[in-house]
């Protein structure tokens, strides 16, 4: 993607106040998930172990690399609730083509390129059409759904080959294959976010997108990209879940999209646009995954897995207003 060299004179750089803010509000978030293990290791000494953070990191690796795309649509004012939708039709039609006799790495192939251009359709919706993303992802979060249970008859399909399962329960030097994938993939939304001038162009236009039109910044080529890598990366966290539990089926990512969204604004990012950091959603991710593992480990009850959840996006979205509206004084 390509900028004019002069089309960031309307992106407010992040002010002293909320790059304090930043800093604080992760400082803030290593410190609680500090206060959990420490809490969590009294209470079951089992559960900070080595090699059982080891087994349950195994769950979080979809949420975390759906974390990441999530935080640049956020930064720019959108939202994407297909996500979940959006690996449960990936991942049909990976379980489709292995059935139909398609080499099984050519079916992980076509899921994340389904990814794609579903993530490139609300895309369209959003930047061409100009529908709010609101609406055009939550008509595609049913949308996407039904379409996976129609095609696949709700039926799971499993018998994926044991070279397949390596992508989501081997390891590489003691390290989870997909830990590996996401460190690359946070690295380059990282260094992308931070460190080139697409990565400044997201933020002003989560500050004030009008005045980044008039500046000459293709805003709509940016919204279309962000959510295209959106489905796209949704598309690989399918292929990652269907080697890990060996079945593809059309109910995978319920839900996800509450998680990743509560990841993302517990790291830092508002949800008004304009501001957010990779470190801090990483951050937001490590303490929903060791507070819901916690809570299961503990008592093994979702309800109160769903509560905790709620408090927690609500307390960060509360902080971040307060500490706004202070700044604003």
């Amino acid at each position: 993607m390509v900028l004019p060299s002069g089309g960031l004179g309307a992106a407010p750089p992040e002010t002293e106040h909320m790059t304090r803010f930043a800093y604080w509000h992760e400082t803030v978030l290593a410190g609680l998930l500090v206060a959990l293990l420490v809490t969590a290791g009294w209470l079951e000494p089992a559960f900070v172990r080595p090699g059982t953070q080891l087994e349950l990191s195994t769950h979080a690796w979809e949420l975390a690399l759906l974390a990441l795309p999530m935080t640049a649509v956020i930064i720019t004012g959108g939202i994407d609730l297909s996500v979940g939708s959006v690996m449960a039709l990936s991942a049909v039609v990976l379980g489709l083509t292995f059935e139909a006799h398609v080499p099984v790495w050519i079916g992980a192939v076509l899921a994340v390129l389904t990814g794609l251009v579903a993530g490139l359709l609300n895309g369209v919706f959003v930047a061409r059409v100009k529908v709010h993303p609101l609406i055009v992802t939550l008509a595609t979060l049913s949308a996407y759904r039904g379409v996976a249970e129609g095609i696949s008859l709700a039926r799971p399909i499993s018998g994926f080959p044991d070279g397949f399962a390596v992508l989501g329960r081997g390891s590489l030097l003691g390290v989870p294959v997909p830990g590996l994938i996401f460190a690359v993939a946070a690295v380059v939304f990282g260094f992308l976010l931070a460190r080139t001038v697409s990565g400044r162009a997201v933020y002003a236009i989560g500050h004030n997108e009008t005045a980044c039109r008039f500046s000459g910044i293709p805003v709509d080529r940016i919204k279309l990209m962000l959510y295209s890598v959106s489905g796209l990366m949704a598309g690989l966290a399918a292929v990652l879940f269907v080697a890990r539990r060996n079945t593809a089926k059309a109910d995978i990512g319920t839900g996800m999209e509450l998680d990743v969204i509560t990841a993302v604004v517990l790291g830092g990012t508002s949800i008004f646009g304009g501001h957010g950091r990779i470190p801090g959603t990483l951050l937001g991710v490590l303490l929903i995954h060791e507070t819901r593992e916690f809570v299961s480990w503990r008592w093994n009850n979702d309800e109160l897995i769903f509560v905790v959840t709620g408090v927690l996006l609500i307390a960060s979205v509360l902080i971040h207003s307060l500490f706004t509206a202070r700044g604003r004084e």
